[in-house]
């Protein structure tokens, strides 16, 4: 149970943060440039939010298998990996995004901004779509912590 409310919030800072970021896109294209920051800003802390939330879900109370049914896993696994690989690539392109920003290459920035809040959004979707799938239409209730995984214990 505890596995899932942390997975709720986690995936609730990423929805949040996708949020942010449009918001923040669409104040950019308003002109509203001390708005805009604010919200990539408050984004970044949100999506950071997911991240430790995962990392404390993953190492001390597990991940959550697949629980649907056998002939949907290859399906599944192949979503989970476009999943894992978007979300992989989305805060690498934010850390360049952001510093493009700090140094004013604001070219750069609006160049860089644009993949990288399209890939985000696509991350967050995918984000959501994995948190249903695992824990409310085909909830396994089970997990393995990384200790245990690891160290058998």
């Amino acid at each position: 149970m505890q596995g899932s409310v942390i997975a709720l919030v986690s995936t609730s800072c990423t929805t949040i943060s996708a949020i942010l970021m449009a918001i923040g896109w669409v104040m950019i294209r308003r002109g509203s440039v001390k708005v805009h920051r604010r919200l990539m800003i408050a984004s970044v802390i949100f999506a950071a939010g997911f991240f430790a939330l995962y990392m404390y879900r993953t190492m001390f109370l597990g991940n959550v298998p697949f629980g649907g049914p056998h002939y949907l896993l290859p399906y599944y696994t192949a979503f989970l990996t476009f999943h894992i690989t978007v979300t992989s690539i989305a805060p690498i392109l934010a850390v360049i995004t952001l510093y493009f920003a700090y140094k004013k290459r604001f070219d750069r920035h609006r160049a860089f901004g644009r993949w990288t809040a399209r890939i985000w959004f696509v991350g967050a979707i995918t984000a959501i779509t994995t948190y249903l799938i695992l824990f409310v239409i085909y909830p396994a209730n089970t997990t393995t912590d990384l200790f245990r995984a690891y160290w058998g214990f």
